[in-house]
């Protein structure tokens, strides 16, 4: 599983993360990650959806932080939120800025860096009978 969907703020009240109908408030969502104690360290994320076959994780990151190389065993997206991102995954940098998605094979290592302070969705999907 990427790094990105480890749990990083501190306790919160427990929310919905999966069911037949989940609805966000996105900009609620990224103030109160903010807002959190473990944001001070760069970064603070949440897992907003959590299905057998599928993570939404929003996370939000101070300028100038980077979440160092790694790789998740399914597909994932990186969209944009707030801020500026720089990715680098096969090679190959991508720019991200606010309304920007990238999206990546199975198993492709990538980094994230932030270049202000910005908040982004990750959505992994795994393949049926994939470990994670």
């Amino acid at each position: 599983m990427s790094d990105l969907a480890t749990p990083r703020g501190a306790a919160r009240a427990i929310e919905p993360t999966a069911g037949p109908s989940l609805t966000f408030d996105l900009p609620e969502q990224i103030r109160e990650l903010r807002q959190e104690p473990y944001w001070q360290s760069g970064r603070n994320a949440k897992t907003l959806v959590k299905y057998d076959d599928l993570r939404i994780v929003l996370t939000a990151m101070r300028a100038n932080t980077t979440i160092h190389e790694h790789r998740a065993a399914g597909r994932i997206s990186v969209q944009t939120i707030e801020g500026h991102l720089r990715m680098h995954a096969g090679g190959r940098e991508f720019d991200l800025p606010a309304g920007r998605v990238l999206v990546l094979d199975r198993t492709m290592p990538h980094d994230v860096v932030a270049l202000e302070d910005s908040a982004f969705l990750l959505t992994i999907a795994w393949p049926e009978g994939t470990e994670h």
